[in-house]
């Protein structure tokens, strides 16, 4: 993650090749809008109006275009999160099969409740419409993996076992 002043983003000398190569990949600039957010995310560490700007002068686009797309998607942080972050799916598959329990019990365990980071910030927990894992409900996200059928033993589980 850049440490930059977080007024003015600019991509280090590895993120311009990264944004090179997406660039590369798709059609238009907008095509590479959603990966670039990506980018800018893991380069900046969220995705503050600062960096929509920035994203949006890089590709091109008008401001409020990318900010449309990043207010749009849950996946991109509009204030700084946490070391891990905690995603549960509370659409009604997810909620009839216990997200309402598991997310209490993770609200409980981490001292925070959805959309809230810990003090230490190790942790981010957020509830989200959607993991597009329906047939394997309750589903979490955890950081990049996903996990299926989570219970709270589970979840508690590789919880302790993060870095």
């Amino acid at each position: 993650m850049s440490t930059g002043n977080p007024h003015k983003p600019e991509f280090s000398a590895a993120a311009e090749e990264r944004l090179a190569w997406l660039l590369s990949r798709y059609p238009t600039k907008q095509a590479a809008l959603l990966p670039a957010l990506h980018l800018a995310q893991e380069e900046f560490g969220w995705v503050s109006t600062e960096v929509i700007d920035y994203v949006a002068k890089r590709l091109e686009l008008a401001a409020i275009d990318v900010q449309e797309v990043a207010t749009f998607y849950s996946m991109y942080h509009k204030k700084p999160a946490g070391r891990h972050c905690v995603y549960v799916c509370t659409n009604i598959g997810c909620f009839l099969n216990g997200a309402d329990d598991l997310l209490a019990h993770l609200e409980q365990k981490l001292g925070v409740k959805a959309g809230e980071t810990t003090a230490d910030g190790r942790y981010s927990l957020f509830s989200v419409e959607c993991l597009a894992n329906c047939g394997e409900a309750p589903t979490a996200q955890i950081d990049d993996d996903y996990y299926d059928r989570v219970t709270t033993e589970s979840v508690t589980k590789v919880l302790e076992n993060l870095p």
